[in-house]
């Protein structure tokens, strides 16, 4: 048995890396005053046919589905946005008794049957935020900079946010109305999804990467003409108090994203070299003022946007951006012969519950080969339990880090007590103080 396409294993050598960037996204999220919010891996078909767009990719080609055993309309969600729009909705989250606006984030698997290739599989992982009740271009603002902050965060460069206004649905319809005038003439010349797009979701063909539809695209109405008064200030002030914080931006107009429901601000945050491909957009997202309205909840304005978790683990590869080790172990008892059995793993509970990362040897190996072991832990101290430790219940502490070499003998009751200032005391680097007295 194999996995399925499209689906990556994460291993135990590797997910750390992914609780890394998880939780500095919930460190800083945590900072913007979000809170986590987790929804269903599965929901109604219908949900993103009406949310997203049936004439979007996603739903046309895309989407995983299929009926029950009630002969429900299924489907694996390909994005974030739309479920979490559902939450709020029918778990009435736009009432009285919470905030507003209200701040939320996720984090988990998203389902989309496409070609794999690097950065994207079928089962993808996203991480994302929602926030709902607020019009002002300050709440765009604030996404952005959050966006802006996690990859700084993790040290990532050679990024440029791009952004665009979609402006409210009806400019973007007489829009919309306009770049099918546009392209109708040249109609021969559009590559066969953009011909296939073109009446459906116009907007999608000026996404294309197609070198001939760039090529018309370069000549195509621009949406910016198409804002009324309100709309354009509202990208103004968007602009304006990204300039404010030093956040840097240029405006795009060739970005429209995949998704019917985006109106006003649209943002993608692009990576300026190769180091992922053609696929270099590492962030998007946007304002839905209307979705919540389509979902069948009270008019209520929103902002999100979603990033993919594998690309950027490729990106921060890459870049050889430097990322924190495998912590290892903090304590790691090796045994000789079955008496120190149960010693060991006495000792081993005393160092978890004063939180210290322990383990133990539990195959009755050479003591060359629990050694070995250690180091491959990286274990900070390691302690050897055999008869005589059994017999008077005191036991020598080794620090295998220190470059003091230190070793310290303890009771077992002892280390019951005061496991963790024992551990401190062993492994702390008093070179440098001595160092400094020597100078003195």
């Amino acid at each position: 048995m194999q996995k399925l396409k499209g689906t990556e294993d994460i291993l135990p050598q590797n997910s750390y890396l992914w609780q890394y960037v998880e939780d500095v996204a919930r460190d800083v999220f945590e900072r913007y005053h979000f809170s986590e919010i987790r929804t269903p891996l599965i929901e109604s078909f219908d949900l993103f046919s009406r949310s997203v767009g049936d004439t979007t990719d996603i739903v046309s080609k895309e989407m995983y589905e299929f009926y029950d055993k009630g002969d429900r309309h299924i489907a694996l969600r390909p994005e974030g946005t739309a479920s979490v729009v559902r939450a709020f909705v029918e778990n009435k989250l736009f009432g009285p008794e919470f905030p507003k606006p209200l701040k939320l984030y996720y984090v988990g698997p998203m389902f989309r049957y496409e070609r794999p290739q690097a950065g994207r599989s079928r089962q993808f992982h996203q991480i994302g935020m929602e926030v709902f009740g607020s019009e002002n271009p300050a709440t765009d603002v604030e996404g952005i900079a959050l966006a802006w902050d996690f990859f700084n965060e993790l040290g990532l460069k050679n990024l440029t946010i791009h952004l665009n206004s979609l402006g409210t649905n009806e400019e973007r319809g007489t829009y919309r109305e306009a770049l099918i005038q546009y392209f109708e003439p040249h109609f021969d010349q559009l590559s066969e999804d953009s011909k296939r797009r073109l009446h459906d979701n116009p907007l999608r063909v000026l996404d294309s990467k197609d070198q001939g539809d760039q090529t018309l695209v370069k000549n195509a109405p621009m949406i910016l003409d198409y804002l009324g008064e309100e709309s354009r200030k509202h990208f103004e002030e968007v602009q304006s108090m990204l300039q404010m914080l030093d956040i840097p931006f240029k405006v795009d107009p060739s970005i429209v994203r995949g998704l019917d429901y985006y109106q006003h601000t649209i943002f993608e945050i692009i990576v300026n070299d190769d180091t992922i491909g053609a696929q270099s957009t590492v962030c998007g997202g946007g304002r839905y003022d209307g979705l919540v309205e389509q979902i069948g909840g009270p008019s209520t304005p929103g902002f999100g946007f979603g990033l993919g978790i594998e690309r950027l683990l490729i990106l921060l590869t890459e870049q050889q951006v430097e990322l924190p080790e495998d912590e290892g172990v903090d304590v790691f008892v090796t045994v000789m012969g079955e008496e120190g059995n149960h010693l060991a793993q006495e000792i081993v509970q005393y160092a978890r519950q004063h939180d210290l990362i322990a383990d133990r040897d539990f195959l009755g190996r050479s003591m060359k080969s629990q050694y070995k072991t250690a180091d491959k832990y990286q274990a900070d101290i390691v302690i050897t339990i055999g008869s005589n430790e059994v017999e008077e219940r005191v036991v020598t502490l080794k620090s295998q880090q220190n470059k003091q070499n230190k070793q310290l003998e303890v009771s077992v009751d002892e280390l019951a007590k005061n496991f963790f200032g024992i551990y401190r005391q062993l492994t702390a680097d008093t070179s440098v103080i001595d160092e400094f007295f020597k100078g003195e």
